[in-house]
């Protein structure tokens, strides 16, 4: 019989900073990695579908070449170092941005960041617990829900 990892198990997620500063070779992000993968029992980091986008808009038209270069690398190593690229999320676009449009007009968000505002709900979607990202707006997101946001998320849909 297996012994039980005495590890938690969450789901994680990644922004599109955390893979570009990875096959860059950023000790921070090498760093965090390792620190992560000691203390959580998670097998990979998942890349929601805009954080795709992302890279693989980067890895074709970024002005930067090491840049495109280290997007396009990311593609390439990206099972090896532990990551999986999601290509859809079951509850569908239109949920997901009507989500995300709320995040910002909440302001919990910036409306110019369309992009950061769908990753978090993706990431949400797919049920992960946390968000590597190095932005800053990202990190330092503070939100309680209100009672009618709970009553809202528990009640039945038809």
């Amino acid at each position: 019989m297996a012994l039980k990892d005495p590890r938690p198990s969450h789901l994680l997620a990644a922004d599109s900073n955390v893979p570009l500063d990875l096959a860059l070779g950023r000790e921070i992000v090498l760093d965090a990695l390792a620190a992560i993968r000691q203390r959580i029992a998670s097998r990979w980091v998942l890349i929601p579908p805009t954080v795709a986008g992302e890279l693989a808009v980067t890895a074709d038209e970024d002005l930067l070449p090491a840049k495109r270069a280290a997007a396009a690398r990311f593609f390439e190593d990206h099972r090896a170092w532990g990551f999986r690229i999601v290509s859809y999320v079951p509850l569908g676009n239109e949920f997901i941005n009507t989500v995300a449009g709320a995040l910002r007009a909440k302001g919990l968000i910036d409306e110019d960041e369309i992009n950061d505002s769908l990753v978090v709900v993706e990431a949400a979607a797919m049920n992960c617990s946390i968000l590597l990202t190095s932005d800053e707006h990202l990190r330092s997101m503070d939100y309680e829900p209100s009672p009618s946001d709970c009553a809202a998320s528990t009640s039945p849909r038809l």
